[in-house]
This record gives C-alpha cells, structure tokens and sequence, in this order.
C-alpha cells in the first residue's frame, strides 16, 4: 500500500489528553462503529451481539439515493445530505497506545538496518521533488472524493474512531473510483496526511473491515514509517537508484528495502487489529483481499482461511519449500496474505496483546451476526 510519509511531522499526538467520555445523553449509535471498545468487555452478550450487527452490516452508500427515489414518488422533498454523527469519543478508560507497544519485531530489526545505510535521506531528497509531491496532491483533489462530517459522514466517523484508538490526528481520508480494491497513504513534507481507498475495496468489505483497512494505513503514520517507505514506493513506480549508488550496493539495498517494506505492513495489520478489537476482522479483510468478491463475501469461511495459511507453512517448511517461499516473496511489497493471516492470529493470542486490554474475541455465535444474510 502506497506510502509517501515525512516521519520529521510527528504525526501521533504526543502529549494531548484524551478527550472527555460521552456523556449518558449521546445517541446510542455513536458507538456503533467501534469494536474496540474497552467498556463493552463487561457488556453483556446481548448488547456485544448488536454491536456486532451494527458493524457488519454494509455501509448506507446508496441511502441517499434510494430515499430520494421513494421522496420524488410520494411528490415529497428530500433532504440532500443526512445529518452527520456526532464526533466520535474515545473511552475515557483506554490506555494510549504507542508505536512500540505493536511494532513488530521484523519491523524494528529491519529499520535498524536501514537505518545503517549510508545516504539514505539524499537518496530521499534525490528521488521526491517539490513538482511530484505537487502533483500526488492535485491528483487526490481532482479525482477524488474527500469523506468528512458533510460527506460520507458514516465513513468518516470510522476514521475518527480509528484515530482516537491509535492516538493520532485524523488524517484525510478520499474515496477514489477504481476497479482494483487497495488503500494506500500520503504524508508529505508540510501536508496533511492522506488515505485513498478505492470504491472496489469499499463495495466489498463491511464497516468493521473497512475500518480496519483504515487503521492499518493509520499504522504507517504511527508507526512513522516515513523515509523508507517512500524510496520504496518510488522504486515500485519505476525510479532509478542507479545513479545514486554503485549497481551491486544499488541490488543489495533494494532487497533489504523490500525486506523492511514487507515487515512495516506486519505492523501496520497489528495496528489494524487493535482498531478492530477482533483478528477475525483483520483476517477476513485479507481473505477478501485474497480471493474475495462483492457476490461471495457472505460465503467466506475465515477458519478455512486460517487452515489455509497452516497447510502453507506445512508445505513450505522443508529446505526446497523454504527456498521456494523466498524466492516467491523476494520482491513483493507486501507478505504473503496466508502468512499475514497466520501472524495476526498468533498475535491476538498472545500475552503482549493481552496486556494492551482490547476486548476479547467474540463468541462463535456472535460471529454469526456477521453475515449480510443475517445483517
């Protein structure tokens, strides 16, 4: 996923206390789209399973519309936009969450060997010039779609959501028509922070998962994944490096590059699932990711998924499998999502994100909520 971010902005909030809880006149659905919620740990099941409801039904997108339709038959006039949710509140209770209370230790190994290279900033300065940052501004502006109070207000409240749980400022958030399902961030020098998400990828997830995508794009800005990211990104888009450097420094730097780049995305799900408060929904994402489309996501199995990841590391793990995996994964930007899957399930299970206090995972026959059918 596509990121250009400038780590010297400081981007997590630092030192801003949290905002107030809501008080007990809030409506009822403010909390809808939040599944990381730390005071629905001691909800009861009742009120986690319409949570849970709430969250996977599919998004209002063609609300407007289709109330419109039913207006303009009756002869009445419809109001244009609806009015926009109140502004999310984060628990008053959850505690703040740091970069390294989720990166991942790939992550933090890898960026203590870029961090080694030699000339890795002029590298930077060499290959982003003030026109192309220009230009990555004006594209977003002109093509897409920028979500806030007035306009998608239930997607921007998944941002806000996501940003309060992550402890950062809300960055914007467009949405770009596109056949292709991917999210990616920009953060450039001096700008506010950007996510695009493209419309396939809305059209097939459901809110939890979209919030979700959301938070793990949120991921690169916490996690300051900035420099690095940004040589990569640039390298995928074609750029040379030759000039820069010798042609074998140029090739070894490269695949350690892409080595970092696969390890920061391994982070940025773990930020995922704490927005998400469930792996499942991290899961889920990555199966639809994978193999998933709008006519058949009510028929995916995330345990058949996971099952899947384990029967790829079965058959991986032998000296010609390892061989194969690595060349296989070489140059890839992102892990394999069998193996993502697989990282994130371990991870949710383990006592370092235990000790973050997110709700546990919900019971299977809450889960069940989850269906379009059943939503």
């Amino acid at each position: 996923m596509l990121a250009l971010v400038n780590p010297a902005r400081g981007i997590a909030r630092r030192g801003k206390p949290p905002p107030p809880p809501p008080s007990s006149s809030s409506p009822s659905h403010s909390s809808a789209p939040r599944l990381a919620n730390a005071v629905a740990r001691s909800a009861p099941p009742a009120r986690r399973r319409a949570r849970l409801a709430a969250l996977a039904r599919p998004f209002p997108v063609g609300e407007d519309a289709a109330s419109k339709s039913a207006s303009d038959a009756s002869g009445a006039t419809s109001t244009p936009n609806p009015p926009p949710p109140p502004p999310a509140s984060p628990p008053a209770a959850r505690r703040r969450v740091r970069a390294r209370d989720f990166r991942h230790p790939l992550d933090q190994q890898n960026t203590q060997l870029l961090q080694a290279v030699p000339g890795l900033s002029q590298i930077t300065k060499s290959l982003v010039t003030p026109v192309a940052e220009q230009m990555l501004v004006l594209e977003q502006i002109s093509t897409s779609v920028l979500v806030g109070p007035a306009q998608l207000p239930h997607v921007h409240k998944l941002v806000l959501d996501a940003s309060a749980v992550l402890d950062i400022d809300p960055p914007q958030l467009y949405i770009r028509q596109s056949s292709q399902p991917n999210a990616y961030t920009l953060a450039i020098s001096g700008r506010e922070p950007v996510i695009v998400v493209h419309t396939a990828l809305v059209e097939l997830m459901t809110a939890a998962e979209l919030q979700a995508v959301i938070a793990h794009e949120m991921g690169h800005l916490k996690c300051d994944h900035g420099v690095w990211l940004t040589v990569a990104n640039l390298l995928t888009l074609g750029a040379e490096i030759a000039p820069l450097m010798p042609a074998f420094v140029a090739d070894n730097f490269r695949d350690g590059l892409m080595r970092w780049v696969r390890a920061a995305e391994l982070s940025c799900d773990r930020a995922a699932l704490l927005v998400a408060g469930d792996p499942r929904v991290v899961v889920s994402v990555l199966m639809k990711l994978s193999g998933g489309c709008p006519k058949l996501s009510g028929q995916l199995n995330v345990d058949a998924f996971l099952d899947q990841a384990r029967r790829y590391d079965d058959e991986s793990s032998s000296p010609l499998g390892w061989y194969l995996r690595n060349a296989q994964t070489r140059q890839l930007t992102h892990p394999l999502p069998v193996a993502r899957a697989r990282e994130i399930d371990e991870w949710a299970r383990s006592e370092e994100f235990a000790r973050l206090g997110i709700e546990p995972a919900p019971t299977p026959e809450e889960l069940e909520l989850w269906s379009p059918e059943a939503a």
